[in-house]
């Protein structure tokens, strides 16, 4: 673990392992610690330096003296620090779910920092994406075959409509993995211990977008983006997260079948093979959605 300081003097930390070319990791939730990432489906043993950051007041990172400092566009000033920290010109960048609308924010403002952006499964906020209630109950409807799917789906439309209990956020919860598993059960059970709600309370807060400054501003990036969707989704359903490619100059849409929203613990060797052929193809830019085998 790495320790440096954010310009307001509050202690951060990043996690390292692996060798290679640095690529920087934004933990979602919002405000998760970057501990549910695990091996993020083996980057590292795959030959990526992977360097995993904590946002101020989660894991091993501080809290902050003002805690409207929670609020995403003002984590870019933490991205930026972590960058010189590490002695960076330019940076592969990562991020996912709410993570990825803090790597948007961070590229809008510094383009020429940014040489690869990865935003994993991201409703892209941030550019002015949108997802609607049936988007949500269309992806859930292709696990209609789970033994699990009726109560799911009943408490997801409670979701969607606003009148959702706490019991129905843990009813839901299925939809979040492409398999519903011991190991996604845990992965879900960890969740409460490792987020900050108070911090995720302010992430998104009054402010913190301004999609079409921000599409304005990402004119002026030159490197290359990766959306990656999932194919079960329902918080950022491929359709929307294809959508938003359009506001970044040189991206590409990938969909990995049959996985959620936290596609690297569905399906690492996809994951990591997504990564790694995006990182390896420096000059080539493609259009569509195109499927993993």
């Amino acid at each position: 673990m790495h320790t440096f300081s954010a310009p307001d003097g509050t202690v951060l930390a990043c996690h390292v392992s692996g060798d290679g070319t640095p690529l920087i990791c934004l933990p979602g939730g919002p405000m998760r610690a970057f501990a549910y990432f695990g091996d993020l489906g083996g980057l590292a043993a795959a030959g990526h330096r992977v360097v995993g950051m904590d946002l101020r007041g989660t894991g091993a990172s501080g809290a902050p003296a003002d805690p409207a400092s929670y609020r995403c566009d003002r984590l870019v000033d933490d991205v930026e620090a972590l960058r010189v920290h590490l002695g960076l010109d330019r940076m592969r960048l990562l991020g996912h779910s709410a993570g990825a609308e803090l790597a948007t924010l961070y590229t809008a403002r510094y383009p020429k920092r940014v040489r690869e952006l990865m935003l994993v499964t991201s409703a892209a906020q941030a550019v002015g994406g949108r997802v609607t209630a049936e988007d949500r109950l269309e992806i859930a409807r292709l696990r209609r075959d789970e033994e699990w799917f009726p109560a799911a789906f009943e408490a997801l439309k409670a979701i969607t409509e606003g009148r959702a209990t706490d019991a129905d956020w843990e009813a839901a919860a299925p939809f979040t993995h492409g398999r519903w598993d011991s190991a996604a059960r845990a992965h879900r059970a960890a969740g409460a211990e490792q987020r900050n709600r108070e911090a995720a309370a302010v992430y998104d807060a009054e402010g913190a977008f301004s999609p079409a400054a921000t599409r304005e501003a990402l004119a002026a990036f030159e490197g290359r983006t990766l959306l990656l969707a999932a194919e079960f989704d329902v918080a950022a359903p491929p359709r929307t997260v294809a959508a938003s490619a359009e506001a970044f100059p040189r991206a590409e849409t990938v969909v990995l079948p049959g996985a959620g929203h936290f596609p690297w613990h569905d399906d690492p060797e996809g994951f990591t093979r997504a990564v790694t052929t995006f990182l390896g193809r420096p000059d080539t830019t493609t259009g569509g959605v195109p499927r993993l085998p």
